[in-house]
């Protein structure tokens, strides 16, 4: 585990409890950031990659739940951990429909929340290397939806991310016209129309324009193919 993996975000706001957790976690090996409110968990969570988020329920400006919610709809895919007094049935099922996926009802042993940090930073770490697609020196990036090339992000509409995702998925075979219609556009007819020329086209000027290599190759009479070279 290494990099942003190893980052904690704990949202806590009674001193005492966030002071344990922090000198705790960091004597585990662990980096540790801290959000006293929910405003500031939604600011640090935009702006750095964290492993997993701890979340307590009852924060003083915005409710944990909402937060989530929040962090969720802003494409954070981290996963939250939430620590709350709160530990009804209803409370926990309440607070894993809205988007936890672990939780952990106060008091609680500090050798349980380790245990239950590592499972979901093992989850998290196998959803991360699931999501990102790679071909040659082209990441496709499932979650955040961008594209790039040896570390440069390709600039792309929705619908040119969802034709090169179709063609990333296809790597090394050659797809035709009427596939990416019927996969990509949800046309199961052709419209007489060149739009999957056009767009190929501008797909093919993102990714491949004054690169090492092409990686979209045109099969005449059939379709295209997506491969790296060797």
């Amino acid at each position: 585990m290494t990099g942003g993996h190893r980052r904690i975000l704990v949202v806590e706001d009674d001193p005492e409890t966030a002071g344990q957790l922090t000198e705790q976690l960091a004597s585990s090996g662990y980096l540790v950031d801290l959000a006293t409110t929910g405003r500031e968990a939604v600011s640090r969570a935009g702006c750095r990659d964290y492993g997993v988020i701890t979340i307590d329920r009852m924060l003083p400006d915005i409710d944990g739940i909402a937060v989530m919610r929040q962090l969720r709809d802003d494409g954070i895919s981290a996963p939250f951990l939430i620590i709350s007094a709160l530990g009804e049935v209803d409370d926990r099922v309440r607070g894993l429909r809205a988007g936890g996926d672990d939780y952990l009802v106060k008091p609680f042993s500090f050798v349980e929340l380790l245990a239950r940090l590592e499972a979901l930073l093992r989850r998290s770490e196998t959803v991360v290397k699931e999501t990102i697609l790679r071909v040659g020196d082209l990441a496709v990036d499932l979650i955040s939806r961008t594209a790039s090339r040896r570390g440069k992000e390709i600039m792309l509409l929705p619908k040119e991310f969802e034709l090169l995702e179709y063609l990333v998925r296809n790597e090394g075979r050659v797809v035709s016209r009427a596939m990416l219609l019927q996969h990509v556009w949800d046309l199961h007819f052709d419209p007489s129309t060149n739009i999957i020329d056009v767009y190929v086209g501008r797909v093919r000027r993102k990714v491949d324009d004054q690169q090492d290599y092409p990686l979209i190759h045109t099969v005449r009479g059939v379709g295209y193919r997506l491969r790296a070279p060797g």
